[in-house]
């Protein structure tokens, strides 16, 4: 495992879990950009979206419960974003897949 994120899933650096289970672990954002920033990682080191084989699609729907499940947990069910930058020309500066739960705060709409 070679990225911050494999290391945190591995124990060898410590986060602020949320929740976890077998295939994925959710942990606060060191920088935070809204009062809720949690970052859902798959425990499979997979470089970023386009990455993803057959057998690894299942990963986004365990993602998605999790995403839920969060949502319910901290009441923002009707309020919060979950993305992925795929890519550094989308800004992904860590290369193992990791959505971006953010909620807490209005948004407004992406052009």
């Amino acid at each position: 495992m070679s990225t911050i994120f494999s290391k945190i899933i591995e124990g060898d650096l410590p986060c602020d879990k949320v929740f976890e289970n077998e295939h994925v672990i959710a942990f606060k954002d060191i920088a935070p950009v809204a009062p809720i920033h949690i970052l859902l990682v798959p425990k499979k080191e997979i470089k970023d979206l386009q990455s993803l084989g057959e057998e690894d699609f299942f990963i986004l729907g365990e993602v998605t419960k999790v995403a839920q499940i969060l949502a319910k947990e901290l009441d923002v069910e009707d309020g919060y974003r979950l993305l992925t930058n795929n890519g550094p020309g989308a800004g992904q500066t860590i290369f193992h897949l990791h959505f971006h739960f953010i909620a807490g705060r209005p948004f407004h709409h992406l052009a």
